[in-house]
């Protein structure tokens, strides 16, 4: 199966875990369990998720996740719930979130707290989706020669590459290549971030509006191609959505 996110799931009751696994699995968003607080810290250090589901029975120290989300340069951004049994239950904790679940949980109430964020934690997925692609690179060196290689995946934010030339890792080099459908080239200024034997990974550093969209449009188009067709219109509708407020928001400050 496909996922279309990464979410962790932080409870310990069994009910509530097969409630969230059920209705996160239809959407293609399998989750990954924790059952005790230092587990759930020890993820969010070692892994990014697109989503994070804290349930408020854990006590006090359900705050000790969602402060290492918001500390994790990773997680920061990702999108954070509660699962709560009374309006007074962890009122501090609540605060931290964007979305509370209230008991008693059921399938209907959990999929009306979702769908509202399941724009979000897909936009958040395609931040850092990468798509596999083989096509050809120009790596062009201020006062060097240019590098030409080919591509093993791209990203929002930069490429992976195969080349045999050697390049250091913190030096800035432009990058030119054209997507698969695409007639005018990408021009982005990189760096270069990692460097293992024939292979480089590269981070876009400056990308016009322009192409930085148009990146988002490919990527979003082949996201969506994976997706079974029930998940994938729901993504095609957050897309839509996504781009009416941006428009919005671009006419309010014109």
């Amino acid at each position: 199966m496909t996922q279309v996110g990464v979410v962790l799931l932080a409870s310990n009751d069994p009910v509530t875990i097969q409630q969230f696994s059920h209705a996160l699995e239809e959407l293609c968003i399998p989750p990954d369990v924790c059952r005790e607080v230092p587990a759930a810290v020890g993820l969010l250090k070692r892994r990014k998720f697109d989503a994070v589901i804290v349930d408020l029975k854990l006590g006090e120290q359900a705050g000790l996740i969602l402060d290492e989300a918001r500390l994790s340069p990773a997680n920061q951004k990702a999108v954070m719930f509660a699962v709560s049994g009374s309006d007074a239950e962890g009122t501090a904790l609540r605060k931290k979130t964007a979305f509370v679940f209230e008991r008693p949980l059921t399938a209907k109430s959990i999929g009306s707290t979702l769908r509202p964020a399941y724009g979000l934690i897909l936009r958040e997925r395609r931040r850092y989706f990468r798509c596999a692609l083989s096509i050809s690179v120009v790596i062009l060196r201020r006062s060097k020669p240019e590098v030409c290689c080919n591509s093993v995946n791209v990203s929002e934010g930069g490429m992976s590459l195969r080349t045999t030339v050697p390049l250091n890792t913190g030096e800035k080099v432009r990058v030119q290549f054209t997507l698969p459908g695409h007639e005018v080239p990408f021009l982005a200024d990189s760096m270069i971030c990692w460097s293992k034997m024939s292979h480089i990974g590269l981070r876009f550093v400056s990308l016009s509006q322009e192409h930085k969209s148009e990146l988002q449009g490919w990527l979003s188009g082949k996201l969506e191609e994976m997706l079974p067709e029930i998940v994938a219109g729901k993504f095609r509708r957050s897309e839509d959505s996504s781009r009416a407020d941006l428009g919005t928001e671009s006419r309010v400050k014109t």
